[in-house]
Parts: C-alpha cells; structure tokens; sequence
C-alpha cells in the first residue's frame, strides 16, 4: 500500500503532546464483549488464529495443520487445505495465493486461492512461532532466523532470492511505502528496509519488546508487548511521533488498520479502538476472546482462541 505523508493538525498534535505527557483513563472507553455488533460467528474447531484477507477470509489451524477458507459472502467455511505441521507466525494473502508459515519444518506452504491446492513448499525457516509473513511490493517475505535474517522469495519462481541482516529478534514483517518494515523485540526497534534496493534506511527505536506491526491510515503502528502501548511511526521523517497507551502488556495480540481505524486484540481485551486523529483508544471491549485479527470486506475478523470460533463484526458505531 501507499502511504502518505501525514499532515498533522491541531487536535491531533495537541493529542500527541497529551499522550506524551501522561496515559488517559482507559476505563472511561472500556465495555463488555456483549455491546459489539457480531454480524457472524463461525466454529473452526481447533485453535483457529493467523487471519489472511483476499476475496475470502483465511484462518491458519496450528494443532489441525490446516487452513480454513471463509466465503464473506456467506459466513461460512466452505474449505479446509492442509498445510505444513503447525502453521504459525502470519499468514498472508496475494499473488493469487495463501501463504503459510510452517514451524514444524521451518517452510512456507503456498496454497492457490482458487484451486485450494499447495504449490510449493519453500525451506526458508522461521524465525519465531510468534512472528509474521509480509506479501507486497512484489515480493514475500519471511523473518526465517532469530539470529537477524529477512528472506525474500520471488512469487514468480518460488524461490528464495535473497536473505537480507537485519537486527537480532527480528520476527514480524509487513510492506508499505515500498519498504519492509521488521520489528526487533530484541532490540526495541523497527528496521526499515528498501524493497528494491534491500537497503536498510532505517533503524527506529520504538516500546519496549515489539512484536506485532501495521501499515495504513499515513503511519506504521507498532504494538508493543513491554508495556501494551502503541508506537505510530511516521514514514516520512522515520520518527515515532506518538506513543499511544493501550493498556495490553505481555505476550500474543495483534494489530491491523482499517475502516478509519487503528485496531488492536489480546487476551482479556480482544479490542481496542484508536482514533489516529487523536491517538487515543476511543473504546475498548473486555471480556473472553482474541489474539488476532483483520480487516476486510467492510468487517472486522477476530479470532477467538478460547471459543474456537471466528467472530465477523461491524465496525461501524465503534
């Protein structure tokens, strides 16, 4: 996607200048599970989790060594393809494929979107099962090593093309702006890398122990798990500009942007919503559920772990 450089007025900077100053009340936002609106709910038993988003909705299964295809047409999984043993760390949707990360061989399964069948198999290896696959400017790529690796595969000849350094604990990717960005959980930072050149551009510190990370809405928003704040990065001058508290620390969550709206899941909190006009959490839901999600097809995905089902919400009113 194309990112724009942000243009920042008054209530936004005054925001930012608030945030930096001191975390707001969050239980002033907060709410029960039960006030969402959940267009659907649909069972995949198992653990259903990763969420990739095309003409259909994608779930990665790690116990059942799946991947569940939902029709946003209907509300239903019309299709279960095997994968790799225990499929993990993202899962990502484009080139007119699904694909999947498998750590129980350290491979990436490609599966076709409309014939449901696997590809190939690609040996990148994985760098943590808590990770995340990047498809976009003309590549995929894959955090394969802890030790600091990005590999780069070429969807035309399903080949790894090049295995780029990066920083150590180096395990979540996503595109934009013609860049790779990759936070270091190690490190406390984003490395920014350019798509064509492999060059790094950049190296961003950001919260404490990020993980997972989001392009969209002219930013990058990065969750930190250190201390459950989001960090929004701005790609015009590689600078953190605002540090959003969000009151979800430790391990899992997820993040995503779309429909006007920075979203972000765990455990306990399985949404939260943040205004990027104000950088505030404007609302957050409490309650059984979460860990990952997406947006598509004007809805809200949420994979809820603990009741083995994908919710489909509305995310208007919210």
């Amino acid at each position: 996607m194309k990112l724009r450089q942000p243009l920042l007025g008054l209530a936004a900077a005054a925001a930012i200048c608030a945030t930096r100053s001191g975390p707001p009340d969050l239980k002033a936002v907060r709410q029960p599970m039960s006030a969402l609106h959940v267009i659907a709910k649909m069972p995949i038993p198992g653990f259903p989790d990763w969420i990739g988003v095309d003409e259909s909705i994608w779930i990665s299964n790690k116990p059942k060594n799946s991947v569940s295809r939902i029709d946003p047409k209907t509300n239903r999984v019309v299709a279960t393809i095997a994968v790799g043993k225990a499929p993990c760390a993202g899962l990502a949707a484009d080139f007119g494929s699904v694909w999947v990360p498998s750590c129980g061989e350290g491979s990436i399964w490609r599966v076709d979107a409309k014939s449901q069948t696997v590809l190939a198999k690609i040996a990148t290896g994985v760098a943590d099962t808590e990770g995340g696959i990047a498809a976009g400017e003309g590549s995929v790529w894959m955090p394969c090593d802890a030790s600091g690796v990005l590999a780069r595969i070429d969807p035309k000849t399903n080949a790894v093309v090049s295995r780029i350094r990066i920083s150590p604990g180096s395990y979540t990717a996503v595109t934009g702006e013609r860049s790779v960005w990759v936070t270091s959980t190690k490190n406390n930072a984003v490395t920014r890398i350019d798509a064509r050149s492999e060059k790094i551009q950049a190296t961003i510190p950001v919260g404490p122990s990020p993980r997972f990370l989001a392009t969209g809405l002219n930013a990058v928003w990065v969750l930190n798990q250190g201390d459950g704040s989001v960090s929004r990065i701005d790609p015009a001058s590689n600078k953190v500009i605002a540090t959003i508290p969000v009151g979800v620390p430790g391990e899992g969550g997820d993040i995503a942007t779309g429909e006007g709206a920075v979203w972000v899941t765990a455990m306990g909190k399985p949404l939260s919503r943040i205004d990027p006009a104000t950088n505030r959490v404007v609302k957050q839901f409490v309650g059984k559920g979460g860990d990952a999600l997406r947006l598509g097809h004007g809805s809200l995905w949420l994979a809820n772990h603990e009741f083995e089902e994908i919710w489909r919400i509305d995310p208007k009113g919210l």
